[in-house]
């Protein structure tokens, strides 16, 4: 079932997402070579905590750390660990918190020091793709003319979406109803109403979709060796237009500072 929420409900799940915002902002200051993914998750942890919120991964289905730390070839839920980040790396970082009852959710890649630029260019056209999925947030739109406008802008440029893991309705609880997958035909799926809110996130590989799970069962990797990128907003839908509620300044459409062009939505 698909939950709408109503104003004073996505007032509570902005105040979560924000939470999430700071979080990944203090994130991407420490981001750095030689820092482990392990400090990142303890500096989260405390932030959140001491905010007055949870962790959301941690304890859920198991996994036991708060961030999910994603390096270079990994997709997502990896988890955090003592190796040191190197020059050059690519680290995606899925942060959620619970707070006054709902759930937030975002997640950012970032560049360890200097990048290739065939790296950066990953990262650059993931992240537009986001974008240009939360575009199609539109009362009266399906679901999958999100999924079909990732989908057709990665593959312009030759990268693979990854079809195992999709985006999700958010809330109440971390994972509700409707899935949002990053690919498919336009016009299917149920239409958009006011009050859905949507964790949209592209997975995008450098290679090909292809996925495969490590031995301890949570650290997706590319099947082929690839590099995989990924970004993520909470989004909800508004008769104004999406209201990207885990927007921050500082982690932008085009870059990794200034003002985002994208709509914030007429509800704030």
């Amino acid at each position: 079932m698909i939950v709408c929420k109503g104003a004073r409900e996505l007032d509570r799940m902005r105040e979560a997402n924000r939470l999430v915002s700071r979080t990944l902002d203090l994130l991407g200051t420490m981001v750095r070579p030689g820092m482990t993914t392990r400090q990142l998750d303890a500096a989260a942890e405390d932030l959140i905590l001491g905010s007055g919120a949870r962790p959301a991964f941690k304890g859920y289905r198991g996994f036991p750390a708060s961030v999910c730390a994603s390096v270079n070839n990994q997709i997502v839920h990896g988890i955090p660990n003592e190796q040191p980040l190197q020059e050059g790396d690519i680290l995606s970082l899925d942060v959620g918190v619970y707070y006054k009852g709902f759930y937030g959710d975002s997640a950012w890649t970032f560049c360890v020091g200097e990048v290739s630029p065939e790296l950066r260019k990953l990262l650059d056209v993931t992240r537009e793709s986001l974008y240009r999925g939360i575009e199609q947030v539109v009362v009266g739109n399906r679901i999958s003319d999100i999924s079909h406008r990732i989908q057709k802008y990665v593959e312009a440029y030759g990268y693979s979406v990854v079809r195992e893991f999709v985006g999700h309705g958010i809330g109440r609880f971390l994972h509700e109803e409707p899935q949002v997958p990053n690919y498919g035909e336009p016009g299917k799926g149920p239409r958009l109403k006011p009050g859905m809110v949507l964790a949209i996130e592209p997975m995008v590989n450098s290679q090909g979709p292809g996925v495969k799970v490590l031995e301890d069962r949570w650290t997706a990797v590319t099947a082929d060796g690839g590099y995989s990128a990924h970004f993520e907003h909470s989004v909800a839908v508004t008769e104004n237009g999406p209201w990207i509620l885990s927007n921050s300044s500082g982690r932008t459409r085009r870059g990794t500072s200034g003002p985002d062009p994208v709509i914030e939505g007429g509800e704030e």
